[in-house]
C-alpha cells in the first residue's frame, strides 16, 4: 500500500498528455458490414425473445405490459436515434416522475431524481449489469443511445428485485441484439459547440448464434470560453448462443473511456485552464438458461463492473503557488456479483422464482493535494460482501394479475435487511387497466460514509437509508381513438437518511449518523397518440417534496430545513412532443419541455445561501430524411438535422451552471445490408 500513492496519482497525472482514447478506430466495424451482406449464405434468421408490448425489468421476467403494476415506460433506441436525441439524459427529460440535473456543458456530471428521491436512489442496469457505484451513486454522463434497443423505467421502490439502491426506481438499458442476415451502419453528425461525432455498428446472426457490436467517439468544445472539452470513446456489443431450443448463453460487453474539462469551481465559477476528470473502465455481463422441463428453468448471471475514476488538477502556472493549488485523485472501484436462481411455471399464467445472490464490492483510493505547505497524500482500500435469497410469485388471470416479492440480504457492515413488494391489476374492461402497488427499499452507505479518515470520520455501523411507497394508477385506451391515458398518484417516505453531522456528536466520534427524513407525494400523467402518420406525447408531473427531519443539518446554510422541499426538485415539469411521417423515410418532430421553479443554495457563499432557480422552458426540433435506400450492394444513405434548444433558452439545472444554449447539428448515416 505505500506504493499506492505515487503509482495512482502518477496514474492521474499521465492523462493529462494522453489522448483519451486507447482504442484504435474500428474499421472492421465497416468491413463486417459490407463483406458478409453478399458473401454469406442466408441461413435461417436467429430467433431472438421478442420484447414488444413486454416488460422485462418490472419483474425480472418478461411479462405483458397490462400485468405490470407499477407506472413503466419502454423508449425503443430506432426511435430515439431517428428524432437525433444521442445522450440518454436526453431521452429521459421528457418522461413523467423523472427530473435530471446536469451540471453545465455536455459531459457535465448529470444527476436523476425520480419520484422526488435523492440522486442516488436509482439503481441502473446495462444487459442486467449494475453501474451504480457501492451507495448508489451513477452519472448518466456517459450514456449514449448508439448502442440502445430499448430502455426500461420502473418507478417505484426495487429492492425486492434489485437489492440495495433501487430505493424509487430502475433503470435498464438493453443494448441492440443481432438477428437476420448480417447488416452495420456508419454515422457521422457534426455542429454547434465543436462538437464531432462518429458511430459504427454491425449486427446479424448465423446459425445458433447471433452478435451485435457497437464504437462510437464524441468530441465536443464545450459551452465555455475555454478548458471545456468533453471526449468519449466506448465499444460495446453482445453474443448469443443458442444450441438447443432449452438453453441459450449470453455475453455482453462496454468498454469506454471519457474525460471531462472544466473551469468551473464547485459554485460554477469559471477560474481554472487545466482540470479535468476522467473515467474508464469496462463491463461484462454472462447470461445463460436452461429448461430442464416445460415447468423448470434454471437461470445464472454473472456481473464485473471495474471503473477508474479521478481528477487532475495540477497547478496553473508558476505564480500558482498559494494557498492549495494542485490536486489529483484516482480511484479504483470493482464491484462483482453472481445471481442464481430456478423459475417454476406450474400451470399458464403462474410462475414461482427462488433465488441467491452474492456481491463484492472493493474500491481503492488515493490522493496527492500540493500546496505552499507542503506535499499530502492520501490513500484507502475497503471491501465488502453481500449474500442474499428472494422469492417471486406472479399470477395472471384474465382479468386480475398478482405480483409479489421478498428479499433478505445480509451485508457484512449493516448486516440483516429485509425488503417486500406486492402489486395487483385489474381489467375490468378491454378499455380500462387498474392497477396498484406497495414496497420497501434500502440504499447501502458508501465507503466513504463508512470508513472516511481525516477532516471527516466514517461510522462503519450506519444503517441503510430506507423507504416505503405506495401507487395506484389507471390506463384508458379512447376506444376508436388511437391514444391512451394514463393516471398515476404515489406517495412514498424516507428515513434513517445519512448525513454529515459536524461537530461530531460524540468527541472524536463518526461524523456519519443516520438522522433524517423526507416525503415525497404527486401525480404523474400521461396522453399518447399512436397513428400511421403521427405520434404525440403529453406528460404532466405535480410532485411535493418535504423535510420531515432536518437531522443535524441546520443554520443559514443547510440544505434540509424542517418543512421545506427537497432541492432541486420541481414541483411542476411539463413535456409535450410530436413526431410526423410525411412520406416514406421522411420525418419531422419536435419536443417541448418546461421545468418550474426549484430550490437551491448559492454554495460560492458561507454559509450557503438559499436561492429558488427560476422556471424554464426548452423546445427541440428534429428532421429525418432517407436519401437512399441500400440494395444491390449499394449502402443507403440517410440523414438527420436537429436543433436543440431552439429558443435559446438561458437557464440553469444547477445553480452557477449555465446550460447549452441554441445548437445545431446536421448527421448523415450509411446503410449496409437490409435494415
Amino acid at each position: 500500500m505505500r506504493a499506492l500513492v505515487p503509482s495512482l496519482t502518477a496514474r492521474a497525472k499521465r492523462h493529462a498528455s494522453l489522448p483519451v482514447s486507447r482504442f484504435p478506430i474500428p474499421l472492421f466495424f465497416l468491413i463486417m458490414a459490407l463483406w458478409p451482406c453478399g458473401a454469406l449464405s442466408q441461413e435461417p434468421p436467429f430467433d431472438p425473445i421478442l420484447l414488444e408490448g413486454f416488460v422485462v425489468t418490472a419483474d425480472r421476467m418478461a411479462r405483458e405490459e397490462r400485468s405490470i403494476a407499477t407506472h413503466t415506460t419502454v423508449l425503443t433506441g430506432a426511435d430515439l436515434r431517428e428524432a437525433g436525441i444521442r445522450d440518454v439524459s436526453d431521452a429521459l427529460r421528457t418522461l413523467p416522475g423523472l427530473s435530471l440535473v446536469q451540471n453545465g456543458s455536455f459531459g457535465g456530471a448529470t444527476s436523476l431524481f425520480l419520484r422526488g428521491g435523492e440522486s442516488d436512489y436509482v439503481k441502473v442496469l446495462v444487459d442486467g449489469v449494475p453501474l451504480n457505484d457501492p451507495g448508489g451513486a451513477f452519472d448518466l454522463a456517459g450514456l449514449t443511445t448508439n448502442d440502445v434497443e430499448r430502455i426500461e423505467v420502473v418507478r417505484g421502490p426495487g429492492s425486492a428485485l434489485y437489492g440495495s439502491d433501487a430505493m424509487s426506481g430502475v433503470i435498464q438499458i438493453f443494448t441492440r441484439r443481432g438477428h437476420g442476415a448480417p447488416r452495420g451502419e456508419l454515422t457521422v453528425r457534426s455542429g454547434s459547440f465543436g462538437t464531432l461525432e462518429w458511430t459504427g455498428s454491425a449486427l446479424g446472426s448465423t446459425g445458433p448464434v447471433s452478435w451485435a457490436m457497437t464504437a462510437s467517439r464524441t468530441d465536443t468544445d464545450g459551452v465555455l470560453a475555454f478548458n471545456n472539452r468533453h471526449l468519449s470513446t466506448t465499444v460495446s456489443g453482445q453474443a448469443r448462443l443458442r444450441p438447443g431450443g432449452d438453453t441459450e448463453v449470453a455475453l455482453s460487453f462496454r468498454v469506454q473511456d471519457r474525460r471531462f474539462h472544466f473551469p468551473t469551481d464547485g459554485s460554477g465559477n469559471v477560474v481554472d485552464r487545466n482540470a479535468f476528470t476522467f473515467q474508464d473502465g469496462y463491463s461484462v455481463g454472462v447470461s445463460g438458461h436452461r429448461d430442464w422441463t416445460a415447468t423448470l428453468r434454471s437461470e445464472v448471471a454473472l456481473s464485473i463492473n471495474d471503473l477508474d475514476s479521478g481528477t487532475d488538477d495540477a497547478r496553473d502556472g508558476p505564480a500558482d503557488s498559494l494557498g492549495f493549488f494542485g490536486f489529483q485523485s484516482l480511484e479504483r472501484l470493482a464491484r462483482h456479483g453472481v445471481d442464481l436462481r430456478t423459475v417454476w411455471t406450474p400451470r399458464p399464467g403462474s410462475r414461482l422464482a427462488l433465488g441467491g445472490i452474492l456481491e463484492r464490492q472493493h474500491v481503492r483510493s488515493a490522493s496527492e493535494s500540493q500546496s505552499e505547505f507542503g506535499v499530502m497524500p492520501g490513500q484507502s482500500e475497503h471491501r465488502r460482501w453481500t449474500r442474499g435469497v428472494y422469492g417471486q410469485l406472479a399470477q395472471d388471470w384474465s382479468e386480475v394479475s398478482l405480483t409479489g416479492g421478498v428479499r433478505v440480504e445480509d451485508n457484512e457492515r449493516f448486516g440483516t435487511a429485509a425488503t417486500l413488494s406486492a402489486g395487483a391489476t385489474w381489467l375490468p374492461t378491454q378499455a380500462l387497466r387498474l392497477r396498484a402497488s406497495a414496497g420497501t427499499a434500502i440504499k447501502e452507505p458508501t465507503f466513504f460514509e463508512n470508513f472516511a479518515t481525516g477532516f471527516a470520520i466514517g461510522n462503519p455501523d450506519l444503517e441503510p437509508e430506507r423507504s416505503r411507497s405506495l401507487e395506484a394508477g389507471a390506463d384508458l385506451d379512447l376506444g376508436s381513438f388511437p391514444a391512451r391515458v394514463s393516471l398515476t398518484a404515489f406517495s412514498q417516505r424516507f428515513r434513517d437518511l445519512i448525513q454529515f453531522a459536524f461537530p461530531a456528536p460524540v468527541d472524536g466520534g463518526p461524523n456519519y449518523h443516520n438522522l433524517a427524513e423526507a416525503s415525497s407525494r404527486g401525480i404523474e400523467t400521461t396522453l399518447a397518440v399512436t397513428g400511421a402518420r403521427i405520434d404525440a406525447h403529453l406528460s404532466y408531473t405535480f410532485l411535493d417534496t418535504e423535510v420531515l427531519d432536518a437531522g443535524a443539518d441546520e443554520g443559514l446554510g443547510a440544505t434540509f430545513v424542517n418543512g421545506e422541499r427537497l432541492l432541486r426538485r420541481p414541483t411542476h415539469t411539463l413535456a409535450a412532443g410530436v413526431h410526423a411521417r410525411l412520406a416514406p423515410g421522411v420525418s419531422v418532430g419536435g419536443q417541448v419541455r418546461r421545468a418550474g421553479d426549484r430550490g437551491d443554495r448559492d454554495f460560492a457563499s458561507f454559509p450557503a445561501e438559499p436561492l429558488a432557480l427560476p422556471a424554464y422552458t426548452v423546445v427541440d426540433l428534429s428532421g429525418t430524411a432517407r436519401i437512399l435506400e441500400p440494395a444491390g450492394g449499394r449502402p443507403g444513405l440517410s440523414l438527420t438535422l436537429r436543433l436543440e434548444n431552439a429558443l435559446d433558452e438561458s437557464y440553469q439545472e444547477a445553480f452557477g451552471f449555465t446550460a447549452p444554449g441554441r445548437g445545431l447539428y446536421l448527421g448523415g448515416s450509411m446503410h449496409f445490408g437490409a435494415r
